[in-house]
């Protein structure tokens, strides 16, 4: 999968890219990543790409001549890219968003503002906008190598297993919180790996995982869960289920009620 950045700053790319996961991943030759300055595309002699703004107002608004050109030229290279601008007034990234860009078999060139924002001409030539946040940062290019880094996970040998990917917060079926991990020593300054990650009994392990995923979410990020996870919880299904369903969500119900995650 290639990834082209429009941007004043690729050393800032560049440099993020030069390390760890990425770094292999470029390497092996599973993703491409490369830069083009809008600056390239100005035709003063002080590579001017900002003015200021129509109407009054503080700041510099980013010109559309050497942006809208640096398009161009991204496009002539990624033909079939998505082109992504990166602004605050984007819909909000979420892991739904990253399984779609990196199922899509689609390249992707980020266009990544700075100062006020982009003259809102160049949207014409951007196929959407995107956020990662309600705030707002100094430019683009973080959120786009956020976007990039989180997109590429999916991508087949970057992490080694793909279920690494698939089995992250967010990421799973049932979109709850990822389970605690624990590794190596059992025992660190009297905190003990749970007995049950211990045992061998992956039955029991999976049931134990699932428990703590559901608390996870409850306790940090309750408007994620499921409704007819919920409904399972306190009792009512919508059609058959075995025993040992029935016996799990009881179980369940009683710990979250126990530990205040639970009411009625």
């Amino acid at each position: 999968m290639r990834f082209l950045f429009v941007t004043l700053f690729p050393e800032q790319i560049e440099q993020a890219v030069s390390h760890s996961i990425i770094k292999r991943a470029i390497a092996n030759g599973l993703i491409q990543v490369s830069c083009i300055n809008p600056r390239d595309f100005t035709t003063d002699r002080h590579h001017t790409v900002d003015d200021t703004p129509f109407g009054g107002g503080v700041g510099m608004v980013l010109k559309p001549e050497p942006l809208v050109t640096a398009i161009r030229k991204a496009k002539e290279q990624l033909p079939e890219a998505r082109v992504i601008a990166l602004c605050p007034g984007g819909r909000t990234l979420k892991q739904e968003i990253v399984e779609e860009y990196a199922h899509s078999g689609q390249d992707i060139i980020f266009v990544c503002g700075h100062y006020e924002g982009f003259d809102e001409r160049i949207f014409n030539w951007v196929d959407e906008k995107l956020s990662i946040g309600d705030y707002v940062l100094t430019g683009g290019e973080l959120p786009a190598l956020i976007v990039m880094d989180a997109v590429a996970r999916f991508i087949p040998g970057v992490l080694g297993k793909l279920t690494s990917a698939e089995e992250d917060s967010f990421s799973a079926a049932d979109g709850l919180l990822e389970y605690p991990q624990y590794t190596r020593p059992v025992d660190f300054e009297g905190l003990v790996v749970p007995e049950v990650l211990r045992n061998g009994n992956h039955a029991h392990i999976a049931a134990w995982r699932k428990k703590q995923s559901v608390k996870a979410t409850y306790r940090l990020r309750p408007e994620l869960i499921p409704p007819e996870l919920e409904q399972a919880i306190l009792g009512h299904f919508p059609g058959k289920v075995s025993k040992t369903e029935k016996r799990f969500y009881a179980e369940l119900r009683q710990e979250l009620e126990e530990e205040g995650l639970l009411h009625g």
